[in-house]
């Protein structure tokens, strides 16, 4: 009887790493093969260097060297900005207050499009600055430069780098560094010979993250890249799918050069990581070293961090509440010009705005709920196991965080509106839910795999023992045990659909908009009051839903405990 039950469950194992292939292979491989297919065959004809020919035949050259070195100018601002920091948090006893660390998470979950509208807001001719200090016109023709673009998009995406350089810190004992010193070695030395070393590994993933969502942004280009003129791969992208007439061969060039240039930097940085990882945490203990701040030198951090946290915070949600509460743009910042007008449209049953609110709430509610469920079994499919199907499947998984996402839709359009499939969802409420969980589920995964491999496998083993079948099992050891990891899945993902724009913007149905759309089409036509209001109400809900759900899972855990 025992070989049958261990037989049934290799083959139903198999089953589930086969269909969760299919599944990967159908939603996530597909699309980027039509993508590369669709660039070298144009026009009937097989080329191969077809999308080379596209983008040195235009002025498209430029546009790919500017997307570049917006990517590696952002990597350099939010290097300066994370690495300071993370040294602060990790090394002194400013690490104690945690506070900070739940402040920087607010960058991450602002829409990058809203941050660089709140800029726009703050620091434009006659903005809220100019309205405090009168003089101060010439820092606004110099801020409305390419420099202002990487300052708004550092400021954005420097928590990324932040959080990983200063987990790599915390894990780097302090017995190193007390070697160091031992020998003669100055501060400096030692951070340059030792630390700089073991932060490699760390500091290659967080600077491919950001290289790829910078190149990957469409929102902040899209407004303040527009206004200064510069462009860049996503918003040419976008112009040829959305605008007539509509050229889906430059598209998908565009779109394989660009996903070729996130693979090279995706096989330096697996590169780096190979050579530069070493093996920080054994069997000893170790304590980290902590560097004392007194005098000016505590003043100097304390100032940094509080810098830091107006300049990627305060001023952008001071500027769109601001607008948000304004009657008339032009009369200023005064109490007689505040109202909550805009928020009454806003919220009014059955306008525009409520609608568009709605329907951002049921598709990232329907999208994080699937995602989810995938997911996890993505992430049980995959497991503890080191067999080729199993990396695959990881390997898979992951791609849609480290391909730009605007690629990706671009990809999911080719194969959902192909006359030869049987179903066609392009135009649908489907075909946006699908959108949301092919880009957003790397995040479930991960963290319902992390969960997981904690899980050390003698509890299966005593559940076996004591009678316990698979669907017991199953729910009484293995699903409260990987419970945080789903949630945290379920809250990433919705947090992030929720505030959504490229794909929105080129997947949904005619006559629907989702709160992003809503909020970037208000900006355009001129309405930015109506705008702000929006992106303050999204915002505040995303929020609040987070609290619930961390205050349900802290109950939880009281109750367990």
């Amino acid at each position: 009887m025992r070989p049958v039950i261990m037989d049934s469950q290799r083959f139903l194992r198999k089953m589930g790493v086969i269909l969760a292939l299919f599944l990967l292979i159908i939603s996530i491989g597909v699309p980027l093969l039509l993508i590369f297919w669709q660039s070298v065959y144009p026009d009937q004809h097989f080329d191969w260097l077809a999308p080379i020919r596209t983008i040195a035949g235009h002025e498209l050259s430029g546009i790919l060297l500017q997307s570049i070195w917006l990517g590696v100018c952002v990597v350099a601002g939010s290097t300066l900005l994370a690495l300071p920091l993370a040294w602060m948090m990790a090394k002194t006893r400013l690490g104690q207050h945690r506070w900070v660390d739940v402040i920087l998470m607010i960058p991450f979950m602002t829409p990058p499009y809203i941050g660089s509208m709140g800029w726009i807001l703050f620091m434009q001719k006659g903005g809220y600055l100019q309205q405090w200090v009168p003089g101060a016109a010439r820092w606004s023709d110099s801020f409305f430069s390419f420099g202002g673009m990487v300052l708004i998009m550092s400021l954005h995406l420097f928590p990324f780098l932040y959080l990983l350089l200063r987990d790599a810190l915390i894990r780097i004992g302090g017995n190193l560094e007390e070697a160091g010193a031992v020998h003669g070695a100055s501060a400096g030395y030692r951070f340059r010979r030792i630390i700089l070393p073991l932060l490699l590994s760390s500091y290659g993933m967080g600077a491919m993250l950001v290289f790829v969502k910078t190149i990957a942004e469409f929102g902040t280009p899209a407004t303040f890249g527009r206004r200064i003129g510069y462009y860049v791969m996503t918003s040419e992208i976008h112009k040829y799918i959305s605008s007539w007439p509509i050229d889906f061969g430059k598209a998908t060039s565009l779109a394989s050069v660009l996903l070729s240039v996130c693979l090279v930097m995706w096989y330096m940085q697996s590169t780096i990581s190979r050579r530069f990882t070493y093996r920080l945490v054994g069997g000893k203990g170790q304590r980290s070293k902590r560097y004392s701040l007194r005098g000016s030198k505590g003043a100097v951090c304390a100032l940094y961090i509080g810098l830091l946290l107006i300049l990627s915070v305060g001023i952008p949600y001071f500027s769109v509440i601001a607008a948000s509460l304004m009657k008339l743009r032009g009369a200023g910042l005064s109490l007689d010009n505040l109202t909550l007008a805009h928020y009454k449209e806003l919220l009014s049953w059955g306008s525009v705005s409520q609608k568009a609110l709605g329907n951002s709430l049921g598709l990232s509610l329907a999208a994080s709920t699937v995602a989810v469920l995938l997911g996890t079994g993505f992430a049980l499919t995959i497991g503890k196991s080191q067999a080729r199907m199993q990396r695959v499947i990881d390997l898979l998984s992951l791609l849609p965080n480290t391909v730009p996402g605007i690629v990706m839709v671009v990809g999911l359009i080719l194969l959902w509106n192909a006359p030869w499939m049987p179903v066609t969802l392009y135009n649908t409420y489907g075909m946006v839910v699908l959108t949301y969980v092919v880009l957003f589920l790397p995040y479930t995964v991960q963290y319902v795999k992390a969960s997981f491999t904690q899980i050390d496998g003698t509890l299966f083993q005593a559940g076996q023992v004591f009678g316990g079948g698979p669907l017991l099992i199953l729910r009484r050891i293995l699903l409260p045990l990987i419970m945080p990891g789903m949630l945290a899945g379920w809250i990433m993902t919705f947090t992030i659909a929720s505030r959504e724009l490229v794909g929105s913007l080129l997947i949904l149905p005619p006559s629907m908009q989702t709160s992003a759309t809503y909020i970037f089409a208000q900006f355009e036509q001129g309405q930015v009051s109506l705008g702000m209001a929006m992106a303050v109400v999204s915002v505040g809900m995303t929020v609040l839903l987070l609290l619930l759900v961390e205050a349900m899972n802290s109950k939880r855990k009281w109750n367990a405990s």
